[in-house]
């Protein structure tokens, strides 16, 4: 089946086609151009529509009431919930939990990537983190990195352990980080006390992104860079970042974008209210309190994740931030594609590359999506 989606505005990192045409041939961008089109069984007029490729979240915990710890219908829930809003390629992000449980969840994702390509596998955002920087991670399932643990948990993942998340100064990181880069798995710095020498340490070992930065780590002082100016300095370093109007002020986000252009993805590191209603949660083993949007540990002033959906980042980093509309799409589908690996093949509007794109209407809000060749909304 071919399905032509037509008069649309085509956006990606690479700029602006009007009056452009996608066509889909099966789960795969056939051809793509400006003007009539070509002839398909299926056509689809968007009306001038904004179209750009499918949304890619590398790092969320959940949406729509549902937790992706939760697995099972609470995961699928969830997951439908960030589809409707554009994002047609996720990574299951999990909290700190005991190993045996992380170990069981690891194998759902895997089962659950294998019959859904529209799930690219798991991020362990814990347990190896720093107990002064946990965030909303409980400081009990908390470890030092282990060589024979590490390598059990990416054998239960079945080759779906995307990324993980490490504080590189804790003893035992670096042959964590050494055998996770030697087993594909992209490995981040984050929840961490690293100054800027340890940080970039961890990257010359291969350390390839920074979990949500500025948040959860050292922040940047004249005398002591930190992790964030490490990841800046590194061309081969994406910086993650919440763009929520909470967890970083825009005029640093637009400080980031600009010392780092095509190295930013935007997340939405979201838990379970995210699309959802405020009120009280749960984020793996602790209590969240949502209020007016912001997402807090309950009965304390630390921030829990995002209520956030990428749809929302996108809008922000035009409105507010004034990212160019090429810039501000890129920073959700090509910066986080290449930052897995999945660059020649996810993010961008192209022959050969999945059949995943989001329609946006003039103030940017999700009318349409399609996964792999499938409208899903």
């Amino acid at each position: 089946m071919t399905l032509l989606l037509h008069s649309a505005l085509l956006t990606d990192e690479r700029g602006e086609t009007p009056d452009g045409w996608v066509l889909f041939e099966g789960d795969a961008i056939a051809a793509v151009g400006a003007g009539d089109g070509p002839d398909a069984d299926e056509r689809v007029d968007l009306g001038g529509a904004r179209l750009v490729p499918g949304f890619v979240d590398i790092h969320g915990h959940g949406g729509g009431g549902h937790a992706y710890d939760d697995g099972g219908e609470e995961l699928a829930a969830a997951l439908a919930t960030h589809r409707a809003h554009g994002t047609t390629r996720s990574v299951i992000s999990l909290v700190a939990n005991p190993l045996a449980a992380l170990r069981s969840s690891l194998a759902e994702v895997a089962e659950l990537a294998a019959s859904d390509p529209l799930v690219l596998g798991t991020h362990l955002e814990g347990p190896y983190l720093a107990p002064e920087r946990r965030g909303a991670h409980h400081v009990d399932y908390l470890r030092e990195p282990d060589l024979i643990e590490v390598e059990e948990l990416i054998a239960a993942s079945h080759g779906t352990l995307r990324q993980i998340t490490i504080a590189p100064e804790l003893p035992g990181a670096d042959a964590a980080i050494d055998a996770l880069v030697a087993a594909g798995v992209r490995v981040a710095v984050g929840h961490t006390e690293a100054d800027y020498e340890t940080a970039a340490r961890a990257f010359d070992r291969g350390a390839s992104i920074l979990t949500h930065a500025f948040n959860a780590m050292n922040g940047i002082h004249h005398r002591a860079p930190g992790p964030v100016v490490a990841a800046l300095s590194d061309p081969r370093v994406t910086l993650e970042i919440v763009l929520d109007g909470h967890h970083v002020h825009e005029q640093v986000v637009a400080l980031t974008l600009d010392e780092a252009p095509g190295r930013v993805a935007f997340i939405t590191d979201s838990m379970a209210a995210a699309g959802s209603a405020d009120g009280d949660y749960r984020l793996g083993a602790l209590n969240v309190t949502v209020r007016d949007g912001l997402a807090l540990l309950s009965g304390t002033e630390t921030i829990a994740g995002s209520t956030l959906t990428l749809d929302a980042a996108v809008r922000r980093a035009v409105d507010v931030v004034g990212l160019g509309w090429p810039d501000a799409v890129a920073a959700v589908t090509a910066v986080p594609a290449r930052a897995l690996g999945y660059g020649d093949r996810l993010g961008l509007l192209e022959p050969g590359y999945a059949a995943d794109a989001v329609a946006l209407d003039a103030d940017g809000r999700v009318t349409s999506v399609w996964g792999a060749g499938t409208r899903i909304r």
